[in-house]
């Protein structure tokens, strides 16, 4: 009995979203994907029921909440990190043939599927129980542990079903990415625009902080609140993280829409000449991905289990791994393993410990790249698989023999210099921009622009079907 017959019972009892019995129109499609945003930003805005609400004015975004879309204390305190956890462990545990899959079939899909889906629910309960048991919200009675698990649960399903329903037709994307462009997005303008006065005579947004200090320079001649606004000292966003995220964006928006094209024939129709591109960010973000989920997997870990195993930071042997501060409501690392790869959000936390920022950088850079050849290695994006389908295609490069072997000496020249270039690129960027205090993080800005684009390219082609229904029989998708 095979795998699929053996969880097929299972994967019956699961929750799904079935297909829409005709396709959508684009008007349709912008209708429910707009639906499932606004259910994204009423959850993360709805505190989870049974814990003392105690909400910040501010609070920084966390690198490890940009990717997993959460927000603390509220129904998206998970937020996706289940469905990306389970989605990255199974993508490679498959890719890499260590458990061998046929997607190509049909039972092979619903077996990829359904599993991961049940990886999803049992990370989620994984990472529920972390945080009950782990004390990030105090000490709780079994009501309040039992009614904060069923919540925490009940919203990640929910989140699985979103996101099933936008991939099966529904609507655009995924909901994980989605999630992901938008809490970064809505961060940006809150530290861009939020007016709450702060103790120091400044705002928490940078614009209203830089206006009112140059007033008050204006009229007193005082120039601090000014010198202040330019550079905080406190982790509040200021000037040059505003600045640094303008070019940040505009860097990124133009590497993401360069390509290395490689030109090929197309023999069955009459040696038909075209080009294949390769994006320069040949992974794109998901190096930054790979490696903040494995950092707020291992900081969740840690922190769950701080508490209660090494509260007083006494034991030398777990100090190696983890050493917090509990203040502010907050765990604040302040040594081991997980300090030392802690990116620092300000140019005055980076100096002020120089070989955490060289640590923590040259860990997060490195870890990239290493990342992004093994994403490519098993995804199906490495110079033998491109080879393969260009063969199935009946596709040739120019002055090259039509052979898998031939062509995969081609695709090596482009791929693995592309891979470990954008790997690099993506950590450099990373790091710096996160250093330097860009609003957003380095890895939101990295996220969204990387998003965003993939839905501009992804509505402009649906539009284009949509207006020529000749060209989508043609390519197949009518």
């Amino acid at each position: 009995m095979g795998m699929y017959e053996i969880l097929s019972p299972i994967f019956r009892l699961l929750p799904e979203v079935p297909r829409p019995k005709r396709k959508l129109s684009v008007r349709e499609r912008l209708f429910w994907t707009g639906i499932v945003l606004v259910l994204y930003f009423v959850m993360s805005q709805i505190p989870l029921y049974g814990i003392e609400w105690s909400g910040s004015q501010f609070q920084p975004l966390l690198f490890f909440q940009v990717v997993m879309a959460s927000k603390r204390g509220t129904l998206m305190e998970l937020g996706i990190g289940p469905i990306v956890t389970a989605g990255i462990i199974w993508q490679l545990l498959v890719g890499s043939k260590i458990i061998p899959i046929d997607v190509t079939t049909k039972e092979g899909r619903a077996l990829f599927t359904g599993t991961q889906k049940i990886l999803a629910i049992l990370f989620a309960a994984f990472e529920a129980s972390a945080y009950i048991f782990g004390g990030a919200y105090g000490r709780l009675t079994s009501y309040q542990a039992t009614l904060i698990f069923a919540q925490l649960m009940i919203v990640s399903i929910i989140i699985l079903l979103m996101d099933e329903m936008l991939q099966r037709g529904w609507g655009f994307g995924s909901a994980i990415s989605l999630f992901i462009a938008a809490g970064v997005a809505q961060q940006i303008f809150w530290e861009m625009l939020a007016p709450i006065p702060l103790g120091d005579g400044l705002m928490v947004g940078v614009i209203p902080s830089v206006i009112h200090a140059s007033f008050q320079y204006f009229a007193t001649g005082n120039g601090t609140l000014l010198s202040r606004s330019i550079m905080r000292a406190s982790g509040y966003p200021d000037l040059i993280g505003f600045i640094a995220m303008i070019g940040f964006v505009l860097l990124l928006t133009v590497l993401e829409s360069i390509r290395v094209e490689i030109p090929v024939v197309a023999t069955k129709y009459g040696s038909y000449r075209s080009r294949i591109p390769l994006k320069f960010l040949y992974v794109s973000n998901l190096p930054v991905i790979l490696v903040s989920a494995l950092y707020a997997d291992l900081i969740i870990f840690t922190q769950s289990l701080w508490p209660r195993i090494n509260p007083g930071n006494t034991n030398p042997w777990l100090n190696m791994i983890a050493m917090y501060n509990y203040t502010g409501g907050t765990y604040q690392p302040i040594g081991g393993l997980v300090y030392y790869i802690y990116p620092p959000r300000s140019l005055t936390v980076a100096m002020a410990d120089p070989l955490r920022t060289l640590t923590s950088a040259a860990t997060f850079i490195l870890l990239s790249v290493l990342f992004a050849v093994a994403w490519v290695m098993t995804s199906g994006m490495d110079p033998e698989s491109q080879a393969e389908q260009l063969v199935k295609s009946e596709l040739q490069v120019p002055g090259f023999r039509k052979s898998k072997k031939v062509l995969t000496a081609v695709f090596k020249r482009y791929v693995w210099p592309l891979t470990i270039i954008s790997g690099l690129l993506v950590g450099i960027i990373g790091v710096v921009s996160d250093i330097v205090g860009a609003l957003g993080s380095g890895i939101g800005i990295l996220l969204m622009v990387g998003i965003l684009v993939q839905y501009y390219t992804l509505l402009a082609r649906e539009q284009a079907l949509e207006m020529y229904p000749m060209l989508a029989k043609i390519i197949g998708e009518r």
